[in-house]
Formats: structure tokens, C-alpha cells, sequence
């Protein structure tokens, strides 16, 4: 038997082809994989896949450049004797190291970045200090936007899961560059093994959402960001995009994909000062 076979309408991984990417989250570590060119993601606690997928794919209706982002596919992971939902992406790294913003801190001073942000009591100096300590130690400029961008992003679509582990630089040959926006798996509330159960109401479960940066309140993270650093993001994609980006992922059900329509749709009306017409 071939290894790592494309099969009709999935693809076959094996153990060798696990990898640990050195990114934790805080609702537990999907299997993932690495082959030719992609990493391959298994859904863990509900429909991650498919959340990449969305909210990476609306990103191209942005006023993102197509560098600054990593695009998700829906796909099938056949391992072992179990067949999952998951997602794929190309491998960015361009012979770049990525390194989290965790672990570059305990390279550095021996403890982590997130140790320091919740030693703060003030939020927007949390913030601040974020900012000013990653462009210290990398020398990269301007990271405050790239912050506006990831919890622009983060408010519109419910990541849960932005935190110190799951945001990254990337290094090579000494320099340090920003790393595209990647990770959103947690978005569109996801977890509906845990935390959100399919058939719940979605408008108390949305008000249940918490996130993780540097405070538990999306909108008083991107409310400080924006004082900051400005607005740095636009989007503008309709509901007939949603629709579109949805009709292309058969692996999920009606059910989930009538629930994230109407989780965008809740969401847009909230943030609607982040649309414009192109």
C-alpha cells in the first residue's frame, strides 16, 4: 500500500507523518500531521476544520494581503482505522523557523511571555507591554498593527484561543519577520463537544465566548488595540460569500453549517463598523 494516499475524497496519513508543532492550545492539542508541502489538522472537539476553513477564506475579503493569512481546506484525514473531519493548509514557513511568542520568551529570559502580561493589572498596558517586549527582542516594527489585526480578527469570528502559545514570529538567518495570520480553529464557536453544544442558543453561547489575549472581553481587547494602534483591518464579504465558502464543505453537516451562517450573521450586525463596500 502507498503511503499518504489521496482516496477519492480523502487523504491516508500515518504515524510517521504526526508532528508536534510546539503551538499548545487551551482546550487540549489536535492530532496533526505534516506531508508533502501541508499540514494536515484532525477535528478534536467539534467542527475546528471547518472554522479554519471559513474564517481564513472570508479573510481573502479583506483588505489583508494574501501573505499576510493562511488559507484552510476542508479535507478528510484517514488514520489508523479512524476516518476525521479536519482541514489542510500549505506549509508557510519558506525555511523560516516559527517560533511562539511563549517559547521565544523562555529562550530569552527563561520565563514565558504570559507570566508577564498577567503580572499587569491594567489592560491596555498588558497590551503595551506585548508590543514593546516582542519588538524589542525581534526587531520587528510596527507589531502593535499586526496585534489590532489578529483581535480584529479574533472579535469578529469568536477565537477563543489567541493566547502567547498560538501567536508567532518567524526567524531565519537571525532576522526576525511577522508570522501570517494562522490558527483560528477555535472561532465561530466550535467546541461543541465542551463548550457549546450544537442545538444550544447560540446568542447566549456567543455571550458565553471569552478570549484569551491579555483579557477576557473581545470587545476591550480590540477597543484598546484600536486607541493603540488604529483600525488596521476592513472587511467585505456578504452573505452571499458565507454561502458560497459554505456550499463547498459537504463533510459537515446542515446543521453545522446553518449554525455558523448565523454565527457570522450575529456577528457582522455587532461589528458592522469593520465593513466597507470595496
Amino acid at each position: 500500500m502507498d503511503k499518504n494516499r489521496q482516496i477519492n475524497d480523502y487523504i491516508e496519513l500515518f504515524e510517521d507523518d504526526i508532528k508536534d508543532d510546539g503551538r499548545n492550545s487551551s482546550k487540549g492539542n489536535q492530532l496533526k500531521w505534516e506531508n508533502n508541502g501541508f499540514w494536515y489538522k484532525a477535528d478534536y472537539l467539534g467542527y475546528e476544520g471547518l472554522a479554519e476553513y471559513i474564517v481564513s477564506n472570508l479573510l481573502i475579503k479583506s483588505t489583508l494581503q494574501a501573505d499576510e493569512y493562511v488559507i484552510y481546506e476542508p479535507v478528510n484525514i484517514k488514520y489508523k482505522s479512524v476516518t476525521y473531519t479536519g482541514c489542510k493548509s500549505q506549509d508557510f514557513s519558506n525555511g523560516h523557523q516559527i517560533i511562539t511568542l511563549e517559547r521565544l520568551f523562555k529562550n530569552q529570559f527563561g520565563d514565558g511571555l504570559n507570566k508577564g502580561i498577567y503580572s499587569i493589572t491594567d489592560h491596555k498596558t498588558r497590551l503595551e507591554f506585548i508590543v514593546q517586549q516582542v519588538e524589542r527582542v525581534t526587531g520587528i516594527k510596527d507589531f502593535g498593527i499586526y496585534m489590532n489585526k489578529l483581535l480584529t480578527i479574533d472579535a469578529l469570528f469568536l477565537n477563543e484561543d489567541r493566547h502567547t502559545h498560538n501567536i508567532s514570529v518567524m526567524i531565519k538567518d537571525g532576522k526576525y519577520i511577522l508570522c501570517p495570520i494562522y490558527d483560528n480553529g477555535a472561532s465561530l464557536l466550535s467546541d461543541t463537544k465542551m463548550d457549546y453544544p450544537l442545538g444550544a442558543d447560540i446568542y447566549e453561547e456567543i455571550d458565553d465566548v471569552r478570549s484569551k489575549t491579555f483579557s477576557d472581553r473581545f470587545d476591550e481587547q480590540l477597543e484598546i488595540s484600536e486607541v493603540l494602534y488604529g483600525n488596521n483591518l476592513y472587511f467585505h464579504f456578504t452573505d452571499k460569500d458565507v454561502d458560497r465558502i459554505l456550499a463547498k464543505t459537504d463533510i459537515y453537516s446542515d446543521d453545522v453549517k446553518n449554525r455558523v451562517k448565523d454565527i457570522i450573521s450575529e456577528q457582522k450586525r455587532k461589528y458592522s463598523y469593520l465593513f466597507r463596500k470595496k
